[in-house]
């Protein structure tokens, strides 16, 4: 698992690198391509500061090394028109020791140490009919019932098909049927399960399945969308959502909201499940300055569900804690600057806290939490150091019913185009 796909990424690279020259005669289909390779130095430690004991691990702490490679091809000519996309994704530890891991960079061996190495290399056929694309292979999809959860060293991804069509302006329709998932510090495939909140589930499905549309108009101001999707044997979910920009003089006005239902499907692999949620954030912005309100809260009889490992897709969805366990109520205040007003662009920085009461915590009282989240990036605009990034995440948060948590990650990277 460790070190036999090492020398495939670094073929794929060579390849990616010589690809234009040996196939220039391709048409469309070299002509379109592109490809990036992106270096992700990521630092990550979370300290469980309310934890004690011998048996217990109160910190987990690691730093590590990847390295992403995309590749997307154009697309051939005709009707019908095919083309390949293609990521290749190694990950390198750098510090890391058997009472310290945890963190999600790396993978976990049975000895209890995380691994020196690891790595994937997928691809997906893609085919295009006018504005319709079927992808079947390595996919990495962003959508209200299943976000792209890109939150440590390596992105997951999923294998499985996908169709997107845009055949009416404005409006975007998707379905797919997923059948594994790789996470994010894994090097193989495997089932996807659940989560209810912040609780993984034993129960692993065979599939997730989802169709769904997004209509915009309004200037594109105005965006509607509606979706439904199913994890095989554990649960399904319908989603209905609304997002609206509206500029008033100097200002810029801003609302998304949305409302989940859920409940258990077919075998029950999960047990009972019934969650209804609702979230909604405002948001106001003017030159560099934007600040965001927003409310969420649970309802039924259980958190809310979503696939393992993924953040969720609700409005209140923070770095640590979900805000999102059985009849919880938050409430969150956010306010993001971009330096480039102030004549210094690629600086950005955000502060948010979030507050919750109202938990059932089925110990006898009620659970709450808050967490203060603050975040600064810069990414070089110009120079020799063009595209290299930072991003510095610390993170406190504070629960009556979960652990606190004290969070640091610093992210370096810098992305290359190829072609």
């Amino acid at each position: 698992m460790q070190n036999t796909m090492i020398p495939k990424l670094s073929l794929a690279v060579a390849a990616a690198s010589v690809l234009p020259s040996v196939h220039a005669a391709d048409g469309g289909f070299i002509d379109g391509a592109s490809a990036t390779l992106q270096a992700r130095n990521y630092y990550f430690s979370r300290d469980f500061s309310d934890i004690v004991g011998a048996n217990q691990q109160s910190k987990a702490e690691e730093w590590g090394q990847g390295f992403i490679l995309n590749f997307k091809s154009g697309y051939t000519q005709g009707t019908v028109r095919l083309g390949v996309d293609a990521i290749g994704q190694l990950g390198l530890k750098l510090d890391s020791s058997r009472d310290r891991v945890g963190t999600g960079l790396l993978p976990v061996g049975d000895d209890g140490r995380a691994a020196d190495d690891y790595s994937r290399f997928g691809a997906a056929l893609k085919v295009r009919v006018s504005d319709t694309e079927l992808k079947i292979g390595e996919l990495q999809p962003n959508l209200p019932l299943l976000t792209f959860s890109d939150i440590r060293l390596l992105p997951p991804t999923y294998q499985g098909a996908s169709i997107i069509s845009n055949e009416v302006a404005g409006l975007t329709l998707h379905g797919g049927h997923l059948r594994s998932t790789s996470l994010r510090n894994e090097a193989g495939d495997g089932r996807m399960r659940a989560m209810l909140g912040r609780t993984p589930q034993a129960g692993f499905s065979d599939a997730f399945n989802y169709v769904g549309g997004d209509y915009a108009f309004n200037a594109e101001r105005t965006s509607l969308s509606a979706w439904y999707a199913q994890l095989e044997d554990i649960y399904k979910q319908r989603f209905i959502g609304l997002k609206h920009s509206e500029p008033l003089g100097s200002w810029t006005l801003g609302a998304n909201l949305g409302v989940y239902d859920s409940n258990e499907d077919g075998s029950k692999l999960a047990g009972a499940i019934d969650n209804q949620a609702f979230y909604s954030l405002l948001s106001a912005k003017r030159g560099g300055h934007t600040f965001y309100v927003g409310y969420q809260a649970m309802f039924g009889d259980h958190a809310f569900p979503r696939v393992f490992a993924n953040v969720t897709p609700l409005g209140n969805e923070v770095p640590t804690y979900e805000f999102a366990e059985k009849d919880e109520r938050s409430w969150q205040v956010r306010y993001d600057y971009d330096f480039a007003a102030l004549g210094v662009p690629g600086l950005v920085a955000t502060v948010r806290y979030i507050t919750s009461d109202n938990v059932d915590t089925d110990r006898g009282f009620e659970g709450t939490a808050h967490e203060r989240d603050l975040d600064v990036g810069y990414t070089v605009q110009s120079g020799l150091l063009k595209n290299v990034g930072i991003r510095i995440r610390n993170v406190a948060a504070r629960s009556n019913y979960r652990s606190d948590i004290d969070e640091n990650r610093v992210i370096l990277s810098y992305t290359l185009a190829l072609f």
